[in-house]
């Protein structure tokens, strides 16, 4: 379907430009939301006659967003989620998340501002495009993180999940040691148990034979 854009619409072109796109995105999309008309000869000469108007107000919103794009550029959220030991979380952070956060520090957005180019479904730190205007849009920093402390740990840069992995081999690597001094001792523990029961096996055998002896003696003095 040709259509006549009535505002810039990003990898399609600018107010007054006459584009093909598929009809589906036309009648489900453009239209319905007043990006665009058809492009007929009565809208044609509609446009035209309209268009200082139309780019009139398009300066205007432009203008307000602008305006609006200096409290809400580099602004930055932190989500606290539960996840897993591998970083994965138990869900998924929407779009009404990241609006109510941004909120919540009065950055007047709406959920159609915002563009999510994938699920966030993993701990981490996140830039997240804001389209306050079809020619301004801004990026804020979502940082996703299980508690306040990890949090801050990713704002400084550091990757929580590969630090909970040398964390967990940390530990692995103590256990291991643990237990390969705890079978050390064992082991040493069992050589000295055996060495006692040699000497105590000697001096038996050696008390033994001192019996013998003066068994042997008392007998040749009887004779």
């Amino acid at each position: 379907m040709e259509i006549i854009l009535l505002e810039r619409v990003e990898k399609l072109g600018h107010i007054g430009d006459v584009v093909t796109v598929k009809d589906g995105y036309a009648r489900n999309f453009l239209l319905p939301n007043k990006k665009a008309l058809r492009a007929n000869e009565a809208n044609r000469k509609v446009f035209e006659a309209n268009r200082a108007k139309i780019e009139a107000d398009n300066a205007n919103r432009r203008g307000d967003a602008e305006k609006h794009a200096t409290n809400v550029e580099g602004k930055q959220i932190v989500l606290i989620r539960a996840a897993s030991n591998t970083g994965q979380l138990y869900g998924s952070v929407s779009v009404k998340d990241i609006v109510d956060g941004l909120n919540a520090q009065d950055a007047k957005v709406t959920k159609a501002m915002i563009v999510l180019e994938r699920p966030i479904k993993t701990l981490g730190v996140f830039d997240v495009k804001v389209i306050l205007h079809p020619e301004v849009s801004v990026t804020v920093t979502v940082n996703v993180a299980r508690s306040d402390d990890e949090a801050e740990l990713q704002k400084d840069g550091v990757n929580v999940i590969d630090q909970m992995f040398e964390d967990e081999q940390a530990e692995l690597a103590a256990q291991a040691i643990e237990m390969a001094e705890a079978r050390e001792a064992a082991a040493d523990e069992a050589d000295a148990a055996d060495a006692a029961r040699i000497e105590k096996l000697k001096e038996e055998q050696a008390a033994a034979k001192a019996a013998e002896g003066l068994s042997a003696d008392t007998g040749e003095d009887e004779a």
